[in-house]
């Protein structure tokens, strides 16, 4: 028998570092709850992020803070168009007084990495990227390297310009496990955004948790209690993306080219297990699947022509299939 109050106040008691996170968080990024809530179930899930935003929403501050905080390797990547694979993973260099070839690591050997822009680069130096993602090793010359764990991946775009940017292949989309869109801060936020970028008054953010605390968490998350009820409510809300006829929702069949794939209900199940974690909870609810599912689903489905000349967004489809769905 799975004793539920066992694993509950388990977690309850080995939890506690999440409040002591965010409290360190609210020293430098103010408002923006949702992201770093998101980026926590990234980080706990083993999972990577996809963050679209216009410049100046904190991205960029946002895991540079998480890392300070973690007392973990920080690397920040600017992907430009003339970026090579060899300049993220690093190289081969030849050693002139020992007469060899030394390895010389890229900047991807860290703990977190903000791949800035990722869609100004070129294909070969996205997929370098993705592969390290993916496997969590990389090759230099003839030698393989295993990346630091943890290993988190926060990659941004920005929805503004287009020109002259290489889109992400929705295969390569689809490693992500979250899509994060991230909107503008609230007027008391903007407020209080001024006010602490112009006193004098620095806040510096000192570590709170070390890396073996996330590992050990990780583990934790996955004995979260997952009802099997929980289980088919995620299986129905992908299969609803993929055969909505079946569904009750011909009206958006038209709308929809392709729905999830089975990574989406993996993820889906582990983000929502990751987010009774950080509210402290041994167990799924139906409102855990529902608060992340857009975040999991959004760049999993393909809309066809007639949903974009109908302005219909990937996130109405989304609300259409909940509403639908039913919630066990």
């Amino acid at each position: 028998m799975f004793d539920i109050r066992e694993i509950n106040e388990k977690i309850q008691r080995e939890s506690e570092f999440i409040d002591l996170l965010q409290l360190e968080l609210s020293k430098v990024i103010v408002g923006q709850k949702y992201m770093v809530e998101r980026l926590l179930i990234g980080l706990l899930s083993n999972g990577h992020l996809l963050l679209e935003g216009v410049p100046g929403l904190a991205k960029t501050l946002a895991i540079k803070s998480l890392a300070s905080a973690i007392d973990a390797r920080f690397s920040r990547i600017q992907f430009t168009p003339d970026l090579l694979p060899a300049d993220l993973v690093g190289t081969l260099m030849y050693n002139q007084k020992k007469e060899e070839f030394a390895v010389r690591k890229g900047p991807i050997f860290a703990n977190f990495i903000l791949a800035d822009e990722i869609n100004r680069a070129p294909a070969k130096v996205q997929s370098a990227l993705l592969e390290a993602m993916q496997e969590k090793q990389v090759t230099i010359g003839d030698e393989t390297f295993k990346l630091d764990e943890p290993f988190l991946v926060l990659a941004t775009q920005n929805p503004i310009e287009q020109e002259g940017t290489y889109p992400l292949p929705e295969a390569q989309l689809d490693r992500f496990m979250l899509k994060v869109v991230i909107g503008y801060p609230t007027r008391e936020d903007e407020k209080l955004i001024i006010r602490q970028n112009l006193s004098q008054e620095k806040n510096n953010i000192t570590p709170v948790i070390r890396t073996s605390d996330i590992l050990k968490a990780r583990q934790l998350v996955r004995e979260v209690y997952m009802d099997e009820k929980i289980e088919k409510y995620i299986i129905d809300i992908v299969f609803a993306t993929r055969f909505p006829n079946d569904n009750k929702l011909g009206k958006i069949a038209q709308l929809i080219n392709y729905g999830g794939s089975p990574r989406a209900s993996i993820n889906l199940a582990l983000a929502a297990k990751t987010y009774a974690f950080i509210k402290r909870r041994g167990y799924v609810i139906p409102e855990d699947v529902r608060a992340i599912c857009h975040d999991v689903m959004r760049h999993r489905i393909g809309l066809s022509y007639e949903a974009e000349a109908e302005n219909y967004t990937t996130d109405m489809v989304i609300n259409e299939v909940l509403n639908v769905v039913e919630v066990p």
